[in-house]
């Protein structure tokens, strides 16, 4: 699986005309779900997201993990992340799970956050998202979960 991680002070995602998630300070995820990856990735990648020590501790160091400040989660699916871009002018999607996998992956990912971290928020697979967000310093991270 493979994510990135923006903190932000703020983010949402709205399809047809509807908020979907909201959050203020947090992280926003954009998650790609690959054809290699299982359950076993998802469960890893959600306790790196939450532990991950991205936010600023009292000496503007980062330490702090998302669980440390209390900050919101919105999880937006991403498949686009997993394209191959290294041939051509267009990427490729071939290293991407299939529509049916990746949703049934991204629907294990999600319930598994909202039982762990309950001030998650969610985008919806396969659906045209507009997703908005101040992203704080910035601060971007690719997390990779290896298979």
């Amino acid at each position: 699986m493979l994510t990135i991680i923006q903190r932000v002070t703020q983010a949402q995602v709205v399809v047809n005309n509807i908020t979907l998630g909201k959050i203020d300070q947090g992280i926003m995820a954009l998650v790609a779900i690959e054809k290699e990856d299982t359950e076993k990735h998802a469960q890893r990648l959600i306790e790196k997201i939450l532990n991950y020590r991205i936010f600023a501790d009292e000496d503007d160091k980062m330490n702090l993990s998302l669980r440390d400040i209390k900050g919101g989660l919105l999880i937006i699916p991403q498949f686009t992340l997993a394209a191959n871009t290294s041939n051509g002018n267009r990427p490729s999607f071939s290293s991407a799970a299939t529509p049916e996998k990746g949703l049934a992956l991204f629907n294990f990912f999600s319930e598994l956050a909202l039982k762990t971290y309950p001030s998650t928020q969610l985008g919806q697979f396969g659906a045209d998202m507009k997703v908005s967000l101040t992203n704080d310093g910035p601060v971007t991270f690719t997390l990779k979960i290896p298979s």
